[in-house]
């Protein structure tokens, strides 16, 4: 899971009644040739303008950003139904220094805890025959499993990082964050500490991340599709990765329709491949904080919220019906809650840890461009080509 925490400004403490009486005078004189003021009001410590605006809003955003950093503030600009609101919002500059130690100790222990993760998927010869070693080399089986990994989630957080230098946002370098069993990690987080300037900065900071990550993981799954073989079901039987509609198209593609008794025995570069297929989709839902999250923002404004709550329904919803399915297939009762369990946890993980709330653009007012709501639309397809129904599959 991906989360982007908006950090580095804080809001500073509210000063007395009557100086924010006389900073709103200030700030009003302040934006007199920007915005035609109608209204003003105090919200605690952030002071509000109601009017039409006189000039361009990006124009107005370079204006007012300049005017109101020596008081501390920070302008947000959106549409309400009588008008456009300027939100003078008192966040002071809090940009910590890059504590690059940090980011390098967590980036080589999660190396170690996904090297060691990946020694339990076999099926690359070379590899599979360091497990007899009796020395700390045997960790090196893991090597194709943990280097493919590794490299889809750090290409997907760069793709971030470096799009929001690109638009001038202060982003921290990606925080790794090793697990020691699983895949080895929980993937990585981003600290935005500041908000994007536009729904369009917004919008390409947040789809790079998963783009990157698709462009290496698209042919790592093709090249370990490549190196898999097709081979009997062992008499034991056997419980492996779910099929996505991508996984399913290019496992076909790959080896056609397969033999009665016959399964695809994956290589560890297409067991990852399948892990950064999975976080790319997770990290698509259209909720919160998540990369989707952000561009629902983009795309939708405010509705945002909504959609992230119907999200939620139809996880549940979905959840429900693979569960009713199951049963009705004869699966049994613990290999049905099995089976669908993954989507009440993203359920509960997205309602009670990610929430639906997102930091506005501090110009909400200019649409998202034509060509980048195409390519939305495109992640929401992804979305639905990449997330697998069931984690597991047995037989």
């Amino acid at each position: 899971m991906r989360l982007w925490p908006f950090r580095g400004r804080r809001a500073a403490p509210a000063p007395p009644a009557e100086d924010l009486l006389v900073t709103e005078d200030v700030l009003r004189r302040s934006l007199e040739d920007v915005l035609a003021v109608r209204g003003r009001q105090i919200r605690g410590g952030m002071i509000v303008f109601r009017g039409d605006l006189l000039v361009e809003p990006a124009r107005a955003l370079d204006v007012l950003l300049d005017r109101f950093r020596p008081f501390g503030y920070t302008p947000f600009l959106r549409a309400e139904a009588d008008g456009v609101v300027v939100q003078a919002w008192p966040l002071a500059d809090a940009r910590a220094p890059q504590r690059v130690r940090t980011n390098v100790l967590l980036f080589a222990l999660t190396c170690l805890s996904v090297l060691a993760a990946g020694a339990q998927f076999v099926g690359s010869p070379t590899f599979d025959a360091l497990r007899t070693s009796p020395s700390l080399v045997r960790l090196l089986a893991g090597a194709p499993f943990a280097l493919t990994l590794m490299g889809i989630l750090g290409v997907h957080e760069f793709g971030h990082y470096f799009t929001a230098r690109y638009h001038r946002a202060a982003v921290s370098l990606p925080y790794f964050i090793p697990l020691p069993f699983g895949w080895g990690t929980l993937g990585a987080i981003i600290l935005m500490r500041s908000p994007a300037r536009t729904r369009d900065a917004m919008f390409d900071i947040a789809v790079a991340g998963p783009l990157a990550g698709l462009a290496v993981a698209l042919p790592a799954m093709i090249l370990g599709l490549a190196w898999s073989s097709v081979a009997p079901i062992p008499a034991s039987g056997y419980a492996g990765f779910g099929d996505s509609l991508l996984t399913g198209l290019l496992a076909w593609l790959r080896f056609g329709a397969l033999p009665a008794g016959h399964m695809i025995y994956t290589h560890p570069v297409a067991d990852a491949a399948w892990a950064g297929f999975l976080v790319t989709a997770l990290n698509l839902f259209p909720v919160g904080q998540l990369d989707g999250g952000r561009i629902s923002y983009a795309l939708f404004g405010r509705r945002h919220r909504t959609i992230g709550r119907v999200t939620v329904a139809a996880l549940l919803a979905f959840g429900v019906l693979l569960l009713a399915w199951s049963l009705f297939a004869g699966k049994g009762i613990i290999a049905s809650v099995n089976g669908s369990l993954n989507w009440f946890v993203w359920a509960g993980l997205i309602y009670f840890v990610v929430g639906f709330r997102e930091s506005p653009p501090l110009d909400d007012l200019t649409p998202l461009s034509p060509g980048r709501c195409l390519l939305g639309a495109l992640c929401l397809f992804l979305l639905v080509l990449l997330i697998p129904p069931f984690l597991l599959q047995e037989g």
